[in-house]
């Protein structure tokens, strides 16, 4: 690293000082508060780092290219935050961890609004292709108690790595909604989730290719799941012994959220009956919802 004179941390250190003042008239503490800590650690970096000036067009270059490829069905910026684990590190912030309550993951830009809702039993897969998979579990609170009739949001990808809404049929599937019974209890099909990369032929994409690193996203199927009173829960599960577990592309996966997806031979009698031609898998994920107000984590997605 290169060392810097006195006088020139000097000239650099009043610059920040400014910059910072020029914040302190701020009507919202909270806007002063965000601002002025961008600012401290944003020239800390350019410091830290020795920016050049040719460095610095190339950033400003690279992020109007990620804007120009962002519209209402992309959204360049939100993939950028995941490779860089700003949206995982958010998380992890916002969510402390309380009890034994379920952890949060990342979003991911896939969730649509209004998907079906299907009976307990049901089967969120419709044209999706891919090995059928039984899910079931339950859901409480951090006390115990069943959560009857909590929502449900499942979505995930197909056994070609893409979900619906990258197909230009206008296709639903791979995700539903369901509500748990009295008992807190909730069942549905679903096909075996299977790794798939993210979206990368813009200029995130690049930024991952030069950087060295793969943009697959390890094996998961995602939830949302609300109840009144409770925290409203998004995260994944991930299938155990996926050789990507330890490199997915946007640090979502959290130990406690791997589960044992069980392989079953053709002909082993499904839970409900249902004839299924060839292997098919089945997997528990029992969910505890932590206490306190519900709150939308969709964003943009």
């Amino acid at each position: 690293m290169l060392t810097t004179s006195t006088a020139q941390h000097a000239r650099e250190q009043e610059l920040l000082d400014r910059v910072v003042r020029s914040f302190g008239t701020c009507p919202d503490p909270r806007l002063r508060e965000l601002l002025t800590g961008l600012v401290r650690h944003l020239h800390a970096f350019i410091r830290e780092v020795r920016l050049t000036e040719r460095e610095w067009a190339a950033a400003i270059e690279f992020l109007t290219r990620c804007g120009h490829v962002t519209d209402d069905k992309r959204q360049e910026f939100i993939l950028l935050s995941d490779v860089l684990g700003a949206s995982m590190q958010t998380i992890t912030v916002a969510n402390p961890a309380r009890g034994d309550a379920t952890e949060a993951t990342v979003f991911g830009p896939f969730f649509v609004d209004g998907a079906p809702r299907i009976p307990l039993g049901g089967d969120i897969a419709g044209p999706a292709a891919g090995e059928p998979c039984w899910v079931e579990g339950t859901v409480t609170g951090t006390d115990g108690t069943p959560l009857a009739d909590a929502r449900i949001e499942v979505w995930e990808a197909d056994a070609d790595g893409r979900y619906d809404v990258q197909y230009d049929d206008g296709r639903t599937a791979g995700r539903a909604h369901l509500h748990t019974d009295e008992d807190g209890r909730y069942r549905f099909w679903a096909v075996t989730p299977t790794p798939y990369p993210i979206p990368h032929d813009g200029p995130v994409g690049r930024l991952l290719e030069a950087a060295g690193r793969s943009p697959m996203r390890a094996s998961h199927l995602h939830f949302m799941v609300s109840h009144p009173g409770r925290r409203t829960l998004v995260t994944h599960i991930f299938v155990r012994g996926d050789e990507l577990l330890e490199h997915d592309s946007v640090f979502g996966v959290r130990p406690s959220l791997i589960r044992d997806f069980e392989k079953q031979e053709p002909g082993t009698p499904t839970p409900d009956g249902r004839q299924v031609e060839g292997t098919w898998s089945r997997v528990r994920f029992d969910i505890v919802l932590a206490p306190g107000e519900p709150e939308d984590r969709r964003g943009d997605g």
